[in-house]
């Protein structure tokens, strides 16, 4: 009888060891599972900035461009309204050539 209970005693114990064998090993497999979706969210989120600063850098040179575009533009026009002639006014009651309402 005690050796049988020796036996169920160490059959148990051994068990229990594998059970927790397991448990371990279980909790190590989503240690590592759980690191690499970390590391994998991760790089996805550096390549999302890295993404996001890159359209931000075209957008700055697109206003830029854009920028001196309309300065250029400007500055031609400015220059050309001041080689355009004045004109001259009509006289009296009809200020640029036409009627003012009066007979």
């Amino acid at each position: 009888e005690r050796r049988e209970r020796k036996r169920k005693l160490s059959k148990e114990m051994a068990e229990k060891a594998s059970k927790e064998l397991e448990k371990m090993q279980l909790k190590e497999k989503a240690d590592e599972k759980y690191k690499e979706w970390l590391q994998k969210k991760r790089a996805e989120e550096a390549e999302k900035k890295k993404k996001e600063k890159e359209k931000e850098k075209e957008r700055a040179a697109e206003l830029q461009e854009k920028r001196t575009r309309s300065e250029k533009i400007f500055k031609e026009w400015l220059q050309n309204s001041r080689n355009k002639p004045q004109l001259a006014l009509n006289g009296y009651g009809f200020p640029h050539g036409k009627s003012t309402g009066l007979y």
